[in-house]
């Protein structure tokens, strides 16, 4: 089985989000970055179904020169290879990015692909789409969001978490699967995995950009809880403030 898994390059979980000056972009000076988490997932699916059923995985993401890093990452834990479509680190829309995904198919392997993966969203962006576009762009069967994937019988089994149980899924690959976070546990890459990422292949290409169907007007930061913090007292005179606050907010009776 021939897996190829998409993942994008976003900043890490709990960074401080800052904007350039024209409201255009996000400030990555100071950013660290990562894979998504669901895309991670993604990864070590695509390991297991080839360590189970034989075939070679493929990593694929669109980014900056620095996105590298992310695609090593995951060659690391036991991808074979990767797919880096250089950009100049600008934001692409789901069309363009599934465009280019689409043009690239076939550049990490000589052989066709039996499974495409995808997150179920990015971490950044989440808006679903570039896995539905993609699968569109090929006539291919797609199931989003799933929690489970088995091969039997040429066939793919997906299976999708519902309310009281769970919805099954049989289609023929190839196919295109978005994974939830949770679907399996990420290992964790050793040092010797990272030695052997360094030598594995990696194939550059650099798409054209479309012309741009959506026009961006400028990014919002979203209003940040503020906390604030109130001094009742010195000593042992605190103590009758703080059991009033305490009876205040019902935390205490009188």
């Amino acid at each position: 089985m021939n897996v190829l898994v998409c993942v994008k390059r976003v900043p890490l979980t709990g960074g401080k989000i800052t904007l350039t000056p024209d409201e255009q972009a996000i400030q990555t000076r100071h950013l660290g970055f990562t894979v998504s988490p669901h895309e991670e997932c993604a990864c070590e699916e695509a390991i297991r179904l080839v360590e189970q059923h034989g075939g070679s995985s493929t990593v694929l993401t669109l980014g900056p020169a620095e996105a590298e890093e992310q695609l090593r990452d995951m060659m690391a834990i036991g991808i074979d290879g990767g797919i880096h479509l250089v950009t100049d680190g600008g934001e692409w829309d789901p069309q363009a990015t599934a465009a280019a995904i689409v043009g690239a198919i076939g550049l990490g392997s000589t052989e066709p692909y039996d499974l495409l993966l995808f997150g179920n969203e990015s971490a950044d962006a989440g808006n679903y789409q570039v896995a539905i576009r993609v699968a569109q762009a090929l006539g291919l069967p797609c199931v989003n969001g799933v929690k489970a994937i088995s091969v039997a019988g040429g066939q793919l089994r997906c299976e999708q978490e519902v309310a009281g149980g769970r919805d099954v899924y049989l289609v023929p690959t190839p196919a295109v699967v978005t994974v939830l976070e949770g679907i399996n546990l990420p290992r964790y890459p050793s040092v010797p995995g990272r030695m052997r990422a360094k030598r594995k292949p990696l194939v550059a290409s650099e798409p054209a950009r479309p012309a741009a169907t959506l026009e961006m007007v400028r990014l919002v930061l979203p209003e940040g809880s503020s906390k604030q913090a109130e001094v009742l007292g010195r000593g042992p005179e605190a103590a009758l403030a703080v059991v009033a606050m305490l009876q205040e907010i019902g935390v205490m009776s009188r």
